[in-house]
């Protein structure tokens, strides 16, 4: 696409200073080069590129060259030389101002985009702006909050920053793939976070954006740790869909559960669990309680619980997890029976063992008391 011309206004005082540079041979003034930057800086205020206004003053010097001052290259070749020289000069140095100058207003733009895409992701995440306020304003991230979405959140083995190897990459992957609409990806408190419209789309843009951050390249090893939070409608969505992805991280982080992918969908019964902190603890004081008088304590106990429900009560399996025999698995499974007078092996007895060894990781016992 061919980018508009620039208008001579942003020339400025150009001519008097060629003219002024042709009959003394001095350089351009501090005060010249200041005019020059600052309309560099206008014109890119204005949206006009770099290359366009570098054009217009080449332009502009091509037009004024058999016009300047003739004196000077009246009085012979060695002085029109000196002259060409001067103003050859002059010429560089006044594109090189405006090259600063546009440069300095794209920083300067290029900042205040970051601040407000910043601002804008913090309110977005955290639900600190009028919704309707809010929805303007995603739009021109490629977001419509009228429709749902889901977040996901990626926590790397390093911190994660806008600037990091990783991020562009994923970031130029999903935008190749799936345009600059319904997809906003940033990071938060050292991790990643992706925001994704909802339905069929959402499923796709997730599934691609946590296969690329579980990909280790350039360095860097794959994520620790992708958490889902599940798909909600509306601006208000954004944010209960970011923290059940940062509590499913949580839970991680407190359980070891297995990664690295979880989905929040897939962990309702922790927040049911967490609910009643007074009913969690009377279930595991009741129930796990006896098994502090074993020898070595509930410690070891607990773990074989924990290790049988992975392994969906397959012995070996359980065994091999806890890097112990068959048979001392099948003893520890008849220590917890005898005595917390439940049987592993009763379906629904089962059941109230794993939820209390579940509320006991959440609890943090038998490390910390009840």
């Amino acid at each position: 696409m061919r980018q508009p011309r620039v208008p001579d206004d942003f020339l400025g005082g150009y001519e008097r200073m060629l003219t002024d540079v042709a009959e003394t041979g001095r350089l351009l003034l501090r005060p010249e080069l200041d005019e020059l930057r600052d309309l560099g800086e206008r014109a890119a205020e204005a949206g006009y590129g770099l290359g366009p206004l570098i054009g217009l003053y080449l332009g502009e010097t091509r037009r004024l060259w058999g016009s300047l001052p003739g004196a000077v290259r009246a009085s012979g070749a060695s002085a029109s030389a000196r002259t060409a020289d001067a103003l050859l000069g002059a010429v560089d140095t006044a594109v090189g101002a405006l090259g600063e100058g546009h440069e300095r207003a794209q920083r300067l733009a290029v900042r205040q985009e970051e601040a407000a895409r910043r601002e804008f992701v913090d309110d977005l995440l955290y639900g600190r702006s009028d919704l309707g306020r809010l929805a303007e304003r995603a739009e021109r991230f490629g977001l419509r909050l009228a429709r749902s979405h889901a977040v996901a959140v990626v926590e790397g083995e390093e911190p994660y920053d806008d600037v990091h190897p990783v991020v562009r990459r994923v970031e130029r992957e999903l935008i190749a793939r799936f345009g600059e609409h319904d997809v906003l990806l940033t990071t938060k408190e050292g991790r990643l976070v992706c925001v994704a419209a909802g339905e069929e789309r959402e499923r796709a843009i997730l599934d691609a954006f946590t296969n690329r951050v579980r990909e280790p390249g350039s360095g860097h090893t794959g994520a620790r740790w992708v958490a889902i939070g599940r798909e909600h409608p509306g601006a208000g969505g954004v944010v209960s869909s970011y923290e059940e992805a940062l509590g499913a991280l949580e839970l991680a982080d407190r359980l070891g559960l297995p990664g690295p992918v979880l989905r929040a969908a897939d962990l309702l019964v922790f927040p049911v669990l967490r609910r009643d902190r007074a009913a969690m603890t009377d279930l595991v004081r009741t129930v796990l309680g006896p098994l502090t008088r074993a020898r070595g304590g509930a410690g070891p106990l607990l773990e074989t619980l924990s290790a049988c429900a992975a392994a969906g009560y397959v012995n070996a399996e359980a065994a091999r997890r806890l890097n112990i025999g068959v048979r001392t698995l099948s003893y520890r499974l008849e220590r917890i029976k005898t005595l917390t007078g439940y049987d592993p092996g009763d379906a629904l007895q089962r059941f109230t063992l794993e939820t209390a060894a579940m509320g006991a990781r959440l609890l943090g016992w038998p490390g910390s008391p009840l």
